[in-house]
């Protein structure tokens, strides 16, 4: 079992850029400390013969099939446009 020190649980606020108060340090330290005794018991549970998992459930690739379709005709997108130029919609500009 490791035991996580205070140094520690203030070395990971710092990477974090947390502020931790003195009196949350006692409490974060005992919840690291049992997350990583958790840790150290997981990676002690052989897994030979045990397939990685990539998602809980058994999903195949759920999105459509990439088909090339026409467009909208550029005529009729910009029929409707404030202004345009060049075949393009014309907007005020932004950063000069």
């Amino acid at each position: 079992m490791s035991k996580i020190t205070k140094e520690q649980v203030e070395h990971i606020a710092h990477l974090s850029r947390l502020e931790v108060k003195e009196e949350e340090m006692e409490v974060y330290t005992e919840q690291l400390e049992k997350i990583v005794t958790l840790v150290e018991k997981l990676s002690s549970v052989n897994t030979d013969n045990v397939e990685p998992t990539y998602h809980v459930l058994d999903l195949m690739n759920v999105f459509r099939e990439d088909i090339s379709q026409t467009g909208l005709d550029k005529e009729k997108v910009l029929k409707n446009a404030y202004e345009k130029e060049a075949g393009q919609f014309k907007v005020p500009t932004i950063i000069e």
